[in-house]
């Protein structure tokens, strides 16, 4: 697949090294030589030194013949990034999609403007950040979620911290052997830096990171052998007053009783004083302890760190984690950071790389992929497929298929029916099948489907 990448920042360099894993045939468009250079050294990517919203500087990056063409420019840059990608869908890149700032974009009726223009995709990091969060301050036991057509089937991760059932045990022993009856079912298990693609005798050990693909009346059970426990969250405390505070803020807002917001800039609080009149904002620095005990924390049902930088974010959340609060979440950009913090004690993690790569990857796959997400704590995928009545996926159990070792089936949505995927279970035409795969068999599994 030929790729046009516009943008080499963090974003833009993420896309490039998880594409050009998979064979793709990688193009960078960037301003900056010295991205170029720093990019060029961690991708195979060809690299092209220009403005994106110059014509020659497009056809040198050959658009005319891209299956796909992505403007990641930095959030300001969103005009540009527009601009380009209109411009290369004009040249003959069969799909583009455009990073954006301005929520008004993503409402329907402007969405379909854009769409007419020839935009297939308009994507606002910041705002899928921030409704990452929200799912995350309903399901608070765990440390990353996802759920499937509206809930019917749902992926919960946690860690194993010490005390919890399921260490030292398997599914086998938990389930007495006969692991199909059990609503729920481990697709991963993070262990260290390896991932580990489980079967019904992996042991599970303290520190796993354990990913699960559970229905929804198993998630009680499947609660009480993580050692985890929902809270309710009737009050929350924001550090960093940017865009994804707002608009955590703006939707939380009537749903929780009581939100606060500290951040360090007096005209952003400024701002977000009159745009949330509903909202305590406090002037301060989330870095300082003794403003957080002085702001009293500790009394805070949940508590979300979304500063501009990764270290303020993990040290504050660690700050108030021993202070008692229940859940903390940071955002952590710096890839490096993510196992760190969660080795902290940080609750949950958010990157705006990871929210943005999984919605632009499912443009590599076949038209028959829903949803991608990648994960966090792991360097793999969960993604759901529709099956087609010719796909390979439909032609014998999945115990007979020689499905890639490093992919598992987790669950099925048929109708209004979730099932929990064994051996011999058989994919139908049209149901929706959730598949957590590593990144070097993405495109085996996606064969399955075609």
């Amino acid at each position: 697949m030929k790729i046009v990448i516009a943008g080499a920042g963090e974003v833009g360099s993420h896309l490039a090294k998880m594409l050009s894993r998979d064979a793709n045939d990688l193009t960078i468009i960037e301003n900056d030589e010295e991205k170029l250079d720093k990019l060029s050294e961690l991708a195979d990517v060809v690299t092209v030194h220009g403005d994106p919203t110059a014509i020659p500087v497009l056809k040198q990056a050959g658009v005319e013949k891209a299956d796909l063409f992505i403007a990641v420019g930095p959030a300001q840059t969103q005009n540009t990034n527009i601009i380009s990608a209109l411009l290369a869908k004009k040249l003959g890149a069969k799909k583009v999609t455009a990073r954006i700032n301005n929520d008004e974009y993503m409402e329907h009726d402007n969405k379909l403007i854009f769409t007419e223009l020839g935009l297939d995709l308009l994507f606002y990091p910041e705002k899928m950040a921030a409704y990452e969060i929200i799912d995350l301050l309903k399901e608070t036991g765990t440390s990353e979620f996802m759920d499937f057509a509206r809930g019917k089937l749902q992926m919960m991760v946690f860690r194993l911290d010490d005390g919890a059932p399921l260490i030292n045990k398997t599914l086998n022993i938990l389930t007495n052997g006969n692991t199909e009856t059990k609503p729920f079912k481990p697709v991963a298990i993070a262990r260290g830096n390896i991932t580990i693609i489980p079967d019904a005798d992996t042991k599970f050990l303290q520190g796993d990171l354990v990913f699960m693909v559970c229905k929804k009346e198993g998630f009680a059970e499947l609660m009480s052998y993580s050692g985890k426990y929902e809270i309710e969250v009737k009050s929350l405390m924001i550090i960093g007053g940017g865009r994804i505070a707002e608009m955590l803020a703006r939707k939380m807002q009537g749903k929780i009783d009581h939100i606060k917001i500290i951040e360090s800039r007096k005209e952003r609080c400024e701002y977000l004083a009159e745009a949330l009149p509903d909202i305590v904002v406090i002037n301060g620095d989330g870095r300082n302890t003794d403003l957080l005990v002085e702001e009293d924390a500790a009394g805070y049902d949940a508590f979300v760190a979304i500063t501009s930088s990764s270290e303020t974010n993990i040290l504050s959340c660690v700050a108030v984690k021993n202070m008692g609060v229940p859940k903390v979440i940071a955002e952590v950009e710096n890839i490096e950071y993510i196992k760190l913090a969660e080795d902290m004690g940080v609750d949950a993690v958010i990157n705006k790389k990871l929210v943005t790569a999984g919605r632009i990857f499912r443009f590599t796959l076949s038209n028959k992929v829903r949803s991608i997400k990648c994960l966090n704590g792991s360097d793999a995928e969960v993604l759901e497929f529709i099956a087609n009545p010719e796909s390979a996926i439909t032609k014998a159990p999945l115990k007979d298929l020689r499905f890639p070792k490093e992919a598992i089936v987790g669950g099925i949505i048929r109708g209004e029916e979730s099932i929990i995927a064994g051996e011999n279970t058989i994919v139908h035409p049209y149901d929706r099948v959730v598949v957590f795969a590593l990144p070097q068999v993405l495109s085996k599994v996606n064969r399955f489907f075609l």
